[in-house]
């Protein structure tokens, strides 16, 4: 059972989720990266049961965003899809692995707050050097037909669903940024838009899993999406009021400080 009582937190939880999903709705960075840690270090939500619940939460959250950038035309379905065929078999492995190793065992939970802490610290990383990789390639042009590279697409999509089904992190900031090393050509607006979709499946189906193993809740879910969607909505309205390279040292901070608030109860 867990070991939070939600008739107590809920205002925490709502609050909480307000405060994410108005740092997402201003920066973009993934849901993930910061409502995992939230929910394990400050409402005490046990660790597969904070991810499983991310999951779900980042599909919808995620697949509200995917229909406008499909209309504006920044979506690659190509790369989509070779990333899917990649994440999709991941995630199905790793959550047969979690299955096997049995969800409930405080050791997997211990592992989990590991793989959390190193994807954080990655994030971060990613984060602070993301406006370094695309000014590398800002004076190349889109051309009209974007060359597949299969191998690596299908290797990072199978790095992203076993980080992502673990973890609930990795989709957005370092996807993006090893989508702009592998695929230079492709404008910005794309990169996020074909990472933005992709993530779609990859966190319905992990998020899926999760619950069939017992790993999700409604209840947790519904509150954090009774905060964040008007958080997001407002976020995205003030998108551009701070300069872009504050927001990424104060995520980048963030993230970090997450991490150590993590490794802290290890």
């Amino acid at each position: 059972m867990p070991e939070f009582d939600l008739t107590t937190l809920w205002p925490v939880v709502i609050l909480g989720g307000f405060v994410v999903g108005f740092l997402v709705g201003m920066t973009g960075v993934g849901a993930g990266s910061l409502m995992t840690p939230f929910l394990i270090t400050q409402i005490g939500v046990p660790p597969t049961l904070a991810v499983g619940t991310d999951l779900l939460f980042a599909s919808i959250t995620k697949a509200s965003a995917a229909w406008p950038h499909h209309n504006f035309g920044n979506v690659n379905w190509r790369l989509v899809g070779w990333l899917a065929a990649g994440s999709v078999p991941g995630s199905l492995a790793m959550l047969a692995v979690l299955h096997l190793l049995d969800p409930d065992t405080a050791a997997l939970g211990h592992l989990i707050k590991e793989a959390l802490i190193v994807a954080l610290l990655l994030s971060s990383f990613a984060i602070l050097i993301y406006p370094l990789v695309v000014r590398g390639h800002a004076l190349v042009g889109e051309p009209a037909e974007v060359h597949v590279r299969y191998i690596p697409t299908l290797l990072l999509g199978l790095t992203l669903g076993a980080i992502v089904t673990v973890t609930s992190v990795g989709a957005g900031a370092i996807g993006v940024v090893v989508l702009t090393l592998l695929y230079p050509t492709l404008r910005t607006r794309r990169l996020i838009g074909t990472d933005v979709v992709h993530a779609v499946p990859l966190t319905l189906i992990s998020g899926l899993g999760h619950l069939s193993i017992g790993n999700a809740s409604f209840s947790l879910l519904g509150l954090l999406l009774v905060g964040s969607l008007p958080g997001i909505a407002i976020g995205t309205r003030l998108t551009g009021v701070l300069p872009d390279w504050l927001l990424r040292i104060f995520l980048s901070l963030i993230l970090c400080f997450a991490a150590y608030q993590l490794s802290r109860k290890l």
